[in-house]
């Protein structure tokens, strides 16, 4: 009996993060950002990405935009999908999600709504 709940402990984690790890890799990711994913309907607009740092510090920017897609839908997928990633909700302020992780924070700010834009930055913690 111990040994099947022995068991049990050990393969639920594993099958969690078998389920995290697979869910996220079938994700598109933004450039510039090792583990950032892009919603579906979504795309990078690659001319406008800004991205500067060191060692120490960074700045990272990237703007993504859709036709189709709904902020209330990034909005969602980001909050499903960046707990999996490490990432800690800190709270929205209006229209920009804010997450931190690691001594960087992650904001998702809604830029327009028609097209849909969103800007994606990190930035090192002060």
């Amino acid at each position: 009996m111990m040994r099947v709940f022995y068991k049990t402990i050990f393969i639920i984690p594993l099958l969690a993060l078998w389920l995290a790890v697979n869910t996220v890799q079938a994700a598109q990711f933004i450039e510039g950002f090792e583990d950032i994913p892009i919603p579906d309907e979504m795309s990078q607009m690659s001319a406008d990405n800004v991205s500067f740092g060191n060692e120490e510090a960074r700045f990272v920017e990237a703007y993504l935009q859709s036709d189709k897609a709904s902020f209330a839908e990034v909005e969602s997928f980001y909050m499903s999908t960046l707990p999996q990633l490490g990432w800690a909700f800190n709270g929205k302020q209006k229209d920009v999600l804010h997450f931190y992780r690691d001594g960087e924070n992650l904001d998702i700010a809604l830029e327009g709504r028609k097209p849909l834009i969103v800007r994606i930055t990190i930035k090192s913690r002060d």
